[in-house]
Formats: C-alpha cells, structure tokens, sequence
C-alpha cells in the first residue's frame, strides 16, 4: 500500500478504521499476553488509536509506529500531552511520559532504536498490507520485538465482494506467517454487525502468538 494513499486517508478525514473507542477485542484479550503493569507494548501502525489512552490509563507504556504525521499529532493533541520530537535515524520519534511514537516507514525501525518491547499488540498493521508485503511484514516485527508474544487481530472475509483495506487474512496465512517463530492460538472469533464495509459478512479473530 502506497504511504500517498494513507496520506490522503488521513488529510480527508476518511478514518473510518479509527474506532471512537478501545477496541473491545483488546479488552477481552489482553489477559492473554501475561504480561504485568509496566510493561512495554508495541503497536505497529497505530494511528491516533484509543487502544492507546486504555493502555496508558492501565500502566503500560507504549511505543508506536505511524507513517502518517498527522495521525500522531492528533494522538499527542488527544493525550492532551506536548511530545518531544527528535529525528531517529530515517524516522522521527515523538516522545512523553509512557508514550513513543515513531513516524515514517516501519521497515526502517531497527530493534535498537526500538529498544525493549514485552510484547506487540497488531489490531491494524498486518490486515493494512497486501499479501506480497505480509511476509516481510510479520519477520521484521517478529525480529526488532525479539520474538516477544503477540496480540494480533485479523479480517476474514470474501475478497471478491469488497475491496482492502483491511485485507482478509485467513487461518492458512496466519499460521504460514508466524507459526515459524511463535505457537498460534485463536483466542476469539466475533462476526462484524456491519459486514466489511456493509457489502459482505466479516468475521473479526483475535490470535495469541506466544
């Protein structure tokens, strides 16, 4: 997916992924990651997403990658808190208390200037890519985390019916993509009330990968 079309996204307020909410498959779920307050989360193209407000106002510290400036400025605006900015290599990172957010292409984020993460929690990083990036994708994540468990949520649908994103990534991928390096549990299964886009049945599934 080209940065310009999430670019547009943003600049046209066409958001309709952002969810005026925590997710509610984050708070049914996120038991199952194991970890304690203080641990470090990342959130790979996070957006301005609420999850974070959740995770913070819980005592977890997050750190998050987003292409889109715009998006993290909105973030910052709505924590209500003034980040500090500073350039990270080919990325920029804006920084408060609990909150990191790195922006510019998450294939430029190296495990060391990500530093030490507990765990990853994806609600819409995987299903925003196309299938020939999914791959590299899912590898580069798993490596810069160092291999820490997972909370990923994905879309599975038919494809013919509606347009990406989100993509639909069915049981198969998910299992080809991170059964190398992690065990794969389907904690969830929840339809979508709305369907994809209300043009076809959409079923949400939330997978722990520990």
């Amino acid at each position: 997916m080209e940065a310009d079309f999430w670019r547009r996204r943003w600049r046209d307020n066409a958001i309709g992924f952002h969810r005026s909410s925590p997710n509610p498959l984050l708070l049914r779920n996120f038991a199952a990651l194991g970890v304690e307050p203080g641990a470090r989360l990342l959130l790979p193209l996070c957006g301005k997403t609420l999850d974070i407000h959740w995770l913070l106002a819980n005592g977890y510290p997050v750190v998050g990658v987003e292409l889109v400036e715009t998006a993290v400025e909105q973030l910052f605006a709505e924590l209500g808190v003034e980040p500090a900015i500073e350039p990270a290599g080919p990325l920029r990172r804006y920084s408060a208390p609990g909150v990191d957010v790195f922006v510019g292409d998450i294939f430029a984020l190296t495990g060391e200037a990500l530093g030490s993460v507990e765990a990853v929690y994806d609600r819409a990083a995987l299903v925003a890519l196309p299938r020939a990036d999914r791959a590299r994708y899912a590898a580069h994540v798993t490596a810069i985390a160092r291999g820490a468990p997972q909370l990923l949520v994905t879309f599975v649908y038919d494809q013919t019916r509606a347009d990406g994103p989100p993509f639909s990534v069915d049981e198969q991928e998910v299992r080809a993509l991170y059964g190398g390096s992690y065990g794969v549990t389907l904690l969830e299964c929840a339809e979508d009330p709305a369907g994809m886009k209300g043009k076809c049945p959409a079923t949400e599934k939330v997978w722990l990968l520990s």
